[in-house]
């Protein structure tokens, strides 16, 4: 199993046992409200801890990781905004459900009999929890799979089988006393060691979030027009991440986004431009929504015209993004101090 995951272009694999999974990570974020808008972390909880209720009979569960480091972009100048670094290329999705295919070929070559399941980040599978207890790496105070040598710079993915396989153990946590992750977050989303709070999350805001996105997190959104990764650049473990990254997932399609472009995109603009990358999990409404935002922060002042046209937009969350864009970017009156 795990040579043919290697030879299937997986970076890291391990191997652990079937069973439920310690709930108290899961519930302590359901008890504080982090889960945001994202319903289904509470809906499919029963799902999420026990890996019997997808794959009646499971026995093992196959971690996989494949890394999309590769060389750091620039930060974005002005006029542009930043893309989370795992969606500069094309949409992992597509690319690690390829490698999966390609790998429970494999193993029905080998076992025809076998039952699998295979995931990637659209199951109710906890696949950071699965990478930790198959040993691949731990989960980090930012809430981040981390491994030694290719920091948090992967995508995850999970098979599991109906097969015993022999585990591998647990992989400590090496976090240690360090928590430069947790100030480094620009809305304090990670109130405590391993919580995030969606509703503070950059990366939920500009991604998952549908309609308008709070004043007090658009204030800080910096230059991020989708996702955030903050709290990995500050995490010393990927200062020393090696470059190893999927071609696919190179940062060569998207290394970041002209804001203009983006607030006076037409949907089919939007189809011909972001369909098969990350991007297009913000949806149209969500892209220049969240340009509208970024330039309003900046002082983007070039861009107001466009912004103003927005004002009457019926996509959700546009038109309350023009509105508190806009005073934002009005040009000081004389004699204004």
């Amino acid at each position: 199993m795990k040579e043919a995951a290697l030879a299937c272009g997986f970076h890291k694999v391990g191997i652990a046992r079937a069973g439920p999974l310690d709930p108290g990570p899961l519930d302590r974020m359901l008890a504080r409200g982090a889960e945001a808008d994202m319903v289904w972390l509470r809906t499919q909880r029963t799902e999420r801890l026990d890996p019997a209720r997808l794959l009646p009979g499971a026995k093992s569960v196959v971690a996989l990781a494949l890394a999309y480091a590769g060389a750091a972009a620039g930060a974005a100048q002005g006029g542009r905004g930043e893309v989370a670094r795992y969606a500069r290329g094309r949409d992992y999705h597509t690319v690690v459900k390829r490698k999966l295919k390609a790998l429970v070929e494999r193993l029905r070559s080998r076992d025809p009999e076998a039952r699998t399941l295979a995931t990637t980040d659209v199951a109710p599978v906890m696949e950071k929890a699965w990478a930790e207890r198959a040993g691949i790496g731990w989960v980090g105070k930012n809430g981040c799979l981390i491994t030694t040598d290719l920091g948090s710079w992967v995508v995850l993915a999970t098979v599991l089988v109906d097969r015993e396989l022999e585990p591998d153990p647990p992989h400590p946590e090496r976090c240690g006393d360090c928590s430069a992750c947790m100030p480094a977050c620009p809305t304090g989303a990670i109130p405590e060691p391993g919580l995030v709070d969606a509703r503070r999350c950059l990366s939920f805001h500009t991604i998952e979030r549908r309609g308008a996105v709070p004043g007090s997190v658009a204030a800080r959104m910096g230059r991020w027009a989708f996702g955030c990764d903050d709290c990995q650049t500050a995490c010393p473990w990927n200062h020393s991440a090696g470059g190893a990254t999927d071609p696919e997932l190179a940062a060569t399609r998207h290394p970041s986004v002209d804001l203009g472009a983006l607030v006076a995109m037409e949907v089919d603009e939007y189809r011909r431009e972001f369909y098969g990358t990350a991007l297009a999990r913000a949806g149209y409404a969500g892209l220049v929504r969240n340009a509208i935002l970024v330039a309003g922060a900046n002082g983007e002042r070039a861009l107001a015209p466009a912004i103003r046209a927005r004002l009457g937009s019926d996509l959700a969350g546009v038109a309350e993004a023009a509105r508190w864009a806009l005073p934002r970017l009005a040009l000081p009156r004389e004699g204004d101090g």
